[in-house]
């Protein structure tokens, strides 16, 4: 059982500030390091303010000076102190003077922990509000390895010294959470904003590891920092691991591909290549400074009423085995997302979309909660350096396949699609296989839940049919397809 846990386990309302720091001063077992950097010693002035702090507080420090920063952490590779390369250093560093500098058999049965945050708070002329990264590296049984929580923040406040007080009950709450929440890493989440209101601060990054951690899906995480309304949008790589969205978006292309994905099939990756072949074909745009997102919104996850998080991680394996970037937004229309991605690049974006998505688009019913309605969206969707790459769509019951050209919109709209039209901003991806415009998601989920044969061919090559089988993604059942078989 965990050295800090004895007798413990209850579930417990929010706590003030000042007795959460004082439990940890009172534990005899926790004890650590703070180092923050940016904003003051704004984490550790809680535990000396609590009391019995001596009995926690190996050092407290603050590195201002880069070049005393260097001589103590080391010097970054890119040259920058505000990442999560430093944050993760500092925490070793750290860690690693506290094994050097106290006595094991002296200490027995303390469980170390080093706090750190590396942070740029907002700027005289308050343009940039300022982010950091804040992280704890802490043991919960002495003969344990390591276990680490690292987060990226997002100051939304306009004053220094509000800021650097929100750092602070930040530090507390996750120190904290670490040592007491660690075995529900959903509380655990939640408790970042205890004492704090939501729009003050962001967090859009979490990652969780070691051994304490080993169940815990790092893009779950990322799903609930978006469901808790702690950002607007997350990203996570083919590995798995948690990604900044602004640091792979900056100055960069994007070219974004929102679905269901419910499961991925032929028609999502047939989109994805034909539009990739078009956007790279353009003059603006360099594939090595060019992210390729898919897309999938909370409005398309909560579709069938409240979020399924096996389901999800379905979608989310399937898309990790194809090697794609997954970002999950709260940006159920489109010209909210491509506002959030200009935040990061003035870069040329695309949305790589069918038919009846962007017959959508042209339809005011979706405009209504904005004053200036259709025309105020479409001055933020179009006004930058956007493209719109269109795949058709087969109407089942005529066989016509719709394309740009002959797509209907509301006799309303008619000229401000043409406007978009011909003033090249709307693309047709000609490229299509005709065969596969009657695969959809839908279809392939319930063929798949229901035991029915012939979903495999929808989908893009074997691996992805086989880690459905193998995992049993989708509500697949091996025995209710031999059934069917044999009916």
């Amino acid at each position: 059982m965990s050295t800090i846990l004895k007798g413990d386990r209850e579930l417990e309302s929010v706590l003030p500030l000042k007795q959460k720091a004082l439990r940890i001063n009172l534990n005899e077992n926790t004890y650590g390091t703070f180092a923050e950097i940016g904003a003051g010693q704004e984490t550790v002035r809680h535990f000396f303010r609590a009391g019995g702090a001596s009995g926690t507080i190996a050092k407290a420090m603050s590195a201002y000076d880069k070049d005393f920063s260097d001589a103590i952490y080391g010097i970054e590779d890119d040259g920058r102190y505000v990442t999560e390369t430093r944050l993760t250093t500092m925490l070793s560093h750290e860690i690693n003077l506290m094994e050097e500098r106290l006595d094991r058999s002296k200490n027995p049965n303390k469980i170390f922990f080093a706090y750190a945050n590396t942070v740029t708070t907002i700027d005289f002329v308050k343009r940039f509000k300022g982010h950091g990264w804040v992280g704890i590296k802490f043991q919960l049984d002495p003969l344990e390895d390591y276990n680490e929580i690292v987060l990226h923040i997002r100051f939304k406040q306009n004053n220094s010294q509000l800021q650097q007080e929100t750092l602070g009950k930040l530090g507390v709450n996750l120190i904290y959470g670490a040592f007491y929440l660690h075995d529900r890493p959903k509380e655990l989440l939640k408790s970042f904003y205890d004492n704090i209101e939501k729009d003050t601060l962001e967090i859009d990054m979490v990652n969780f590891s070691g051994s304490r951690f080993m169940y815990v899906d790092n893009r779950l995480m990322s799903l609930h920092l978006v469901k808790n309304g702690m950002t607007d949008a997350v990203m996570f790589g083919p590995d798995g691991r948690n990604r900044l969205p602004a640091q792979q978006l900056y100055k960069k292309n994007i070219l974004t591909l929102r679905g269901s994905f419910r499961p991925v099939t032929k028609v999502n990756m047939e989109m994805y290549q034909e539009s990739k072949k078009l956007f790279l074909a353009e003059k603006k745009v360099k594939k090595e400074r060019t992210e390729f997102i898919f897309e999938i919104t909370l409005a398309n996850l909560r579709s069938e009423g409240e979020i399924n998080e096996r389901d999800f991680l379905d979608r989310a394996v399937l898309l990790c085995s194809l090697d794609q970037t997954v970002m999950i937004t709260n940006f159920q229309e489109y010209y909210k997302l491509v506002d959030y991605f200009a935040e990061f690049t003035k870069a040329r974006m695309g949305l790589t979309m069918g038919v009846y998505n962007l017959i959508q688009i042209f339809d005011e019913k979706y405009y209504r909660d904005i004053s200036g309605g259709i025309l105020e969206a479409f001055g933020k969707l179009f006004y930058k350096d956007l493209k719109i790459y269109l795949y058709p769509l087969k109407d089942l019951e005529t066989g016509e396949v719709i394309t740009s050209e002959t797509l209907k919109v509301h006799p309303r709209m008619k000229e401000l699609y043409k406007y978009f039209k011909f003033n090249g901003r709307i693309i047709d991806l000609k490229d299509f296989n005709p065969d596969i415009l009657e695969i959809f998601s839908r279809r392939v989920f319930n063929m798949i839940s229901k035991g029915i044969s012939g979903w495999e061919e929808m989908l893009p090559g074997e691996v992805v049919a086989n880690i459905i089988k193998d995992q049993r993604l989708f509500g697949y059942s091996k025995r209710k397809h031999e059934m069917n078989k044999n009916k």
